[in-house]
């Protein structure tokens, strides 16, 4: 059997269809799915559901889902125990939504320039969640928003960037105040139950604005477009590229200096992986992700 069939597999479970998996795994979503076909004939049992474009794990792959990602972790830590002086093995790093666009990408590449005999595997995922892995070794690091909470002593964490709030409206109202825009304009919301979210949560409450709420969005990047359809403003924090190409928009400024966003690595130090996770670290230290 095939351990990238395994990997496969839970990738399809986490992204929930095919063609997310397909992206994440960077093969074509025929790939996927033949790959998945392959691993159910040898299992004996169907895996995964299809409805139209989404997927479902079956009873038979909910009950293999754990035990498979035990062995995926443990064939990578195979690797890992087995090269000694060298830098190399498998990595699995975790990273939100902004982070694994604006942030990995760049690092990515010069950690493997550097270190060709590296592996990664990526999740992604909510930072709270995240959190979680890098805390109970399901990885071994994540780019992720800043915990409100105090981390395991376990875990170390790098700031990497500070993203401060600010008003994203259209273009052609770049000159007008911002509270006035949030007080007067209907208000696309970053959802609140995202740490990110709260922040702008807390802002409007500081200054005691009532938006005009016409909903409520947990991407950063339909909220862009949405503003620049002329649907509202937003209160976002100023993520890092890339945004959505062809938007007319305006970044405005708070006149009230506002707890900011921050984003990061954190990782684990009881990974077995730890040579690795040093020169992965020492890396990302070198770079410079402050405010754009």
């Amino acid at each position: 059997m095939d351990t990238k069939f395994l990997k496969t597999f839970v990738a399809v479970v986490d992204c929930g269809s095919m063609a997310a998996a397909a992206r994440l795994l960077n093969i074509t979503p025929a790939g996927v799915a033949q790959q998945i076909r392959t691993l159910e004939r040898q299992i004996e049992a169907p895996l995964i559901r299809r409805a139209g474009r989404t997927v479902t794990v079956t009873e038979a792959g909910a009950r293999i889902l754990e035990r498979t990602r035990s062995v995926i972790q443990n064939v990578a830590e195979l690797r890992s125990m087995a090269i000694d002086d060298s830098v190399g093995g498998e990595l699995r790093l975790g990273a939100c939504n902004t982070a694994l666009t604006g942030i990995l990408p760049d690092i990515l590449g010069r950690i493997v320039k550097r270190f060709p005999q590296i592996g990664v595997t990526i999740q992604p995922g909510l930072s709270i969640d995240l959190h979680r892995s890098v805390e109970n070794g399901q990885l071994d690091a994540a780019f992720v928003l800043q915990a409100p909470f105090t981390l395991y002593k376990t875990c170390c964490w790098q700031l990497l960037r500070e993203e401060p709030l600010i008003v994203l409206a259209p273009q052609n109202m770049a000159d007008r105040d911002p509270h006035e825009l949030l007080e007067t304009q209907p208000f696309i919301r970053y959802d609140r139950n995202l740490w990110g979210g709260n922040l702008a949560e807390q802002y409007l409450n500081q200054v005691g604005i009532v938006p005009n709420e016409r909903c409520e969005l947990a991407a950063l990047n339909a909220i862009a477009v949405m503003v620049d359809r002329g649907l509202g403003v937003s209160l976002v924090p100023d993520w890092a590229k890339p945004w959505p190409e062809g938007l007319n928009l305006t970044r405005i400024s708070l006149p009230i200096v506002s707890e900011p966003r921050r984003i990061g690595v954190v990782w684990s130090r009881s990974s077995i992986r730890s040579r690795l996770l040093e020169a992965f670290i020492h890396e990302i230290k070198k770079a410079d992700y402050g405010r754009r």
